[in-house]
């Protein structure tokens, strides 16, 4: 499945590519609004954020946006399991630094200087630091101990250009278990909110 959309994205970015008309070069940072969802224990949400740079390709209406920015994610999670008949609260935090690699596909509309975007399309998100901390009745309620190196996720959302300053807010799903353990699965997923520069 993933070989597939890969192979897809690359042929929709040569087909935009050789039909552009405009190309696009900016900076952006936001924030980010991420938990992990798992199906053993209650989640809260965390405060991240992103920073980096993104290209836009395309036409009159039709675009292609492939982006690289560092951002931060985590989760607080919180299981109650019985013991000999009492509840006992188990607790694990996590951290990720990750290099985030989107390629979106879009379509504008409206004047030169004002327009509205909406957009779409998969990311691969690479972790390059992970900060996690889990009390030993969390690890053993949870047989859990370690986290993939990379995730791949899905994007959708829309935006607003204002002259060269853009403000996109998107929803990112998980599609990918993230834990390494093979009993429970944890998938990330987050809102974004950015502020974009258009340098070129």
């Amino acid at each position: 499945m993933k070989k597939i959309i890969l192979s897809i994205v690359f042929l929709a970015t040569c087909w935009a590519t050789s039909q552009a008309q405009t190309f696009n070069l900016g900076i952006k940072a936001g924030v980010n609004l991420a938990k992990i969802n798992a199906d053993f224990a209650s989640e809260e949400n965390r405060l991240g954020y992103q920073i980096g740079a993104w290209a836009r390709i395309g036409g009159a209406s039709f675009y292609v946006q492939p982006e690289a920015y560092i951002g931060s994610k985590g989760n607080k999670f919180i299981s109650v399991t019985q013991n000999n008949g009492n509840e006992v609260a188990a607790e694990g935090k996590v951290k990720f630094t990750t290099l985030d690699v989107p390629v979106l596909f879009g379509t504008k509309f409206g004047a030169k200087n004002l327009n509205f975007r909406v957009m779409a399309g998969p990311v691969i998100s690479f972790v390059l630091d992970e900060n996690s901390s889990f009390s030993s009745a969390y690890q053993q309620a949870t047989d859990f101990d370690n986290y993939k190196d990379q995730a791949f996720g899905v994007q959708a959302g829309a935006g607003v250009d204002v002259g060269a300053i853009s403000v996109d807010l998107r929803y990112e799903a998980g599609l990918s278990n993230i834990s390494k353990s093979e009993k429970y699965s944890q998938k990330p997923n987050l809102f974004q909110l950015s502020l974009g520069f258009k340098i070129l």
